[in-house]
């Protein structure tokens, strides 16, 4: 199994190593392993994760959300509450994105306007 260090994930993850250590420190991500010398060692399984939390993260998902679905993740009989936290969670995008696009709308209506009269 191939590991990677805190560099190699911030570098792969698009996080810092920063917020690597915040997401654990905070129950977001699983406690890492450590190496015999005891340095954090990432996983691939920890980089699927990140790669997803990052997509969370980037959709407006709050961190106390954020630590409930890390939380949820350490046990196998949390998936429907997994779920439900995610089908919230994507009720919100929809809704966002619906009035960003109204808003978009309204800005291509404005130009239209403004080239009319140009």
């Amino acid at each position: 199994m191939a590991t990677y260090t805190p560099a190699e994930t911030a570098a792969l993850s698009g996080f810092s190593i920063d917020t690597l250590r915040y997401y654990e420190r905070e129950g977001i991500l699983p406690p890492v392993s450590r190496t015999a010398g005891g340095h954090r060692a990432y996983s691939d399984d920890e980089l699927i994760l990140l790669e997803f939390l990052k997509c969370l993260r980037e959709t407006g998902m709050p961190v106390d959300s954020l630590r409930r679905y890390g939380r949820l993740c350490r046990s196998d009989d949390t998936i429907p509450e997994r779920i439900a936290l995610l089908e919230e969670h994507a009720e919100t995008v929809a809704r966002q994105l619906a009035e960003v696009q109204a808003q978009q709308e309204r800005l291509a209506e404005k130009l239209a306007w403004y080239r009319s009269i140009a």
